[in-house]
């Protein structure tokens, strides 16, 4: 697997909100292993800023907490799979998982049933 992997951090952890976060955690992953790993901030939070950013970087991937079906769409048509609804302080150990195991989503963590998160 050769990819790029974000997760939305805040204070150093998985943000329960990708659209929320201070930083982005950017693995580079190259035969199944990480070979690189940067904290990047990202431009202000405005609808759409986001996945348009991550695919300027090279992202595959984004693993977050949770986050607005609009939001989803977006990812989805800059062809960048989303993996939603996961908790963890261990960033690296997501990503190991996912490279080894694969990572199915979980609830989204965004909030509501309706899921109008909107970010």
């Amino acid at each position: 697997m050769n990819k790029k992997i974000a997760i939305p951090t805040t204070q150093g952890i998985l943000s329960a909100h990708f659209g929320h976060c201070e930083k982005f955690a950017i693995y580079e992953v190259v035969n199944d292993k990480i070979i690189k790993e940067k904290f990047i901030t990202p431009p202000p939070h405005e609808p759409g800023s986001h996945p348009a950013f991550l695919r300027e970087l090279g992202c595959d991937a984004i693993i977050a907490g949770g986050m607005g079906m609009r939001a989803q769409n977006l990812f989805a048509q800059n062809n960048i799979e989303v993996i939603i609804g996961l908790k963890s302080d261990n960033l690296k150990g997501l990503v190991e998982t996912y490279i080894s195991e694969g990572l199915e989503s979980g609830d989204n963590l965004c909030g509501g049933g309706d899921n109008l998160c909107g970010h």
